[in-house]
């Protein structure tokens, strides 16, 4: 153990370079970017868990899919099976001008919490593959070998809902046996301060367009008696939520199970401040926080549903003429709780906004993504090694959290796994402006949740009981 961790703090700049190789390559899997980066970013991960030690290194495909990658190393008889997860896509750039340095030209800056490697998936989820590779090849480069056997799935398209996963589960269930599910995809509390993520909201997407015309009009010459479709989705769009920002879509609360005192006792243990909270999502001084039922804004992201519109276009910011558009588009989401059918919100999302269309324009709809929430007890062996791995790497015990975000993966595999222990820990903070211009990583906390990792692997093979 000692080795393998004082080979990690002084091979730690090898793996940051690992890192940065990574985030240059654009691999953005959503419809409209090259899915040649894509494939390269997939390369690019064989060698990399090729160079650190893995074995029966291959590129996975699918009709239709974004290359998953995987490798194995399988040395360690009598002990558990390790299923490492991390995933190569990452989200679109957004808004290049917004941007202080180049998206995929990994900067060092100094940052919240010290100095943080900035560009996009540097933190989701590129991160997540260096914190496998890295422990891997620390124990190899010491020890010899590892003390569990594990295998490596990096996902192609975990930043599109994991469209193909059902088919990636049926096509190579054979490969993917492990007593352990371990998931480098979700954050810690705050800098420096570890967790254990154990519960992830659902997500519904849904893709609305509202027409009212064949073609766009000069609004000068035809203004007046057209309806305007623009006007008529801002109307529909308005009356998703209520007066206090809450969803007020009929029956879609229905499901979601009360907060029990117990729920509520374990909430009071974690630590929140408002001054942080406003500071940390970069809300405007004068804007009020959206409170449910006198939750904090920081349990309401774990444990209750939202309603966000995502995008809304008519026509180009850029090119905004003097028109009538034909038709206007909005991408709306619904984030998930327990008990919430994710199919049945779908369904209630799409018959409310077809009852709010006026002037008898036309309305089409594509859901986009349905995948229901996922929670896990903490108790056992497998958490117990977690908390000590966690504790061991950061210098501090690790909180128990939830996720407001959604990772498709999960569930599925878990239940694939027939109920093994998932442990999902992670690199982003808050910080980290994940899925925004500038998102971050703080290095430090690489270094740490890769020593952490060392240190997991050592406490699931001693506690391990057949």
């Amino acid at each position: 153990m000692t080795t393998a961790t004082e080979h990690l703090k002084k091979a730690f700049p090898e793996y940051l370079e690992d890192l940065k190789a990574l985030v240059r390559i654009p691999s953005v899997s959503f419809a409209g970017f090259p899915e040649a980066e894509v494939r390269r970013s997939a390369e690019a991960v064989a060698v990399l868990l090729r160079k650190r030690g893995l074995e029966n290194v291959e590129i996975l495909s699918l009709p239709g899919a974004h290359p998953y990658v995987y490798g194995e190393r399988l040395r360690a008889p009598g002990k558990p099976t390790l299923l490492l997860y991390a995933h190569h896509d990452v989200q679109p750039p957004g808004r290049e001008e917004l941007w202080k340095t180049a998206p995929f030209e990994p900067t060092l800056k100094p940052g919240p919490g010290g100095d943080r490697l900035y560009a996009r998936g540097a933190a989701d989820d590129k991160a997540g593959i260096i914190i496998h590779t890295s422990a891997i090849d620390s124990y190899l480069k010491t020890v010899g070998e590892l003390p569990v056997n594990v295998k490596v799935v990096i996902e192609g398209e975990e930043e599109i809902g994991s469209t193909h996963l059902p088919k990636f589960l049926e096509t190579y269930r054979s490969k993917l046996d492990a007593d352990v599910l371990v998931l480098t995809d979700t954050s810690n509390f705050d800098c420096g301060v570890p967790a254990l993520t154990v519960a992830l909201r659902g997500l519904v997407g849904l893709e609305v367009e509202v027409r009212a015309l064949t073609k766009t009009v000069h609004s000068g010459m035809w203004g007046g008696p057209l309806p305007d479709p623009a006007a008529a989705l801002s109307k529909m769009l308005a009356r998703l939520t209520d007066e206090e920002g809450q969803i007020a879509v009929p029956s879609v609360l229905d499901d979601v199970r009360p907060i029990s005192d117990r729920e509520r006792a374990e909430f009071a243990k974690i630590p929140y401040s408002e001054e942080d909270f406003r500071k940390q999502c970069g809300i405007i001084p004068g804007a009020k926080l959206l409170r449910s039922n006198g939750i904090s804004p920081g349990i309401q992201i774990w444990r209750l549903p939202s309603l966000s519109i995502n995008a809304i276009q008519a026509s180009s910011r850029k090119q905004a003429g003097n028109v009538i558009n034909d038709a206007a588009w909005a991408k709306v989401t619904i984030r998930l709780v327990a008990d919430m059918d994710p199919e049945k919100v779908a369904r209630q999302l799409q018959d409310f906004l077809r009852s709010l269309v006026p002037w008898g324009l036309e309305v089409s709809f594509k859901v986009e993504a349905a995948n229901g929430a996922w929670a896990t007890e903490t108790a056992g062996w497998a958490f117990e090694a977690a908390d000590q791995a966690l504790a061991a790497g950061y210098g501090k015990a690790p909180l128990k959290i939830g996720c407001g975000g959604s990772i498709p993966f999960v569930k599925p595999f878990a239940d694939a796994l027939g109920g093994a222990p998932a442990l999902l820990v992670g690199i982003e903070d808050p910080y980290t402006d994940a899925h925004g211009e500038n998102e971050s990583l703080l290095v430090s906390d690489l270094e740490k949740a890769s020593l952490s990792q060392i240190h997991l692997f050592k406490e699931l093979a001693q506690r391990w009981k057949p």
